[in-house]
């Protein structure tokens, strides 16, 4: 058994929320000027479809909000059925908050790129 599927051949959830974490935080630091954030919440998490061996994943981020030290993000997972001939499913979706942090891991403003 691989390491992030179960004996049912399904990728654990914990798997799919730990890259649902890196996805948003990419994405928070494209849309602001830091590169420091903490993940404070992780609100709304709906799995809609197992996550199969073999299956093609890829994670989409969206900017909902900016609030004075924390930036709520949607992330959108779609899986590519193996074999499927590029047939796409929605199989998560959660919205997660950051917060962002200095050096010493104080909360700071956010301040956008622009």
């Amino acid at each position: 058994m691989p390491r992030d599927t179960n004996a049912h051949g399904t990728v654990f959830g914990g798997v799919i929320l730990s890259y649902i974490d890196v996805a948003g935080a990419v994405e928070a630091g494209r849309h602001t000027k830091h590169d420091r954030f903490v993940t404070v919440a992780m609100k709304e998490v709906i799995f809609h479809e197992p996550v199969f061996m073999g299956d093609l994943v890829s994670f989409y981020a969206e900017t909902l909000r900016v609030g004075t030290t924390s930036i709520t993000i949607h992330v959108v997972v779609e899986a590519e059925r193996y074999g499927s001939l590029g047939q796409k499913v929605k199989v998560t979706e959660a919205e997660v908050i950051y917060v962002a942090i200095n050096q010493n891991r104080e909360k700071i403003k956010i301040g956008n790129k622009n």
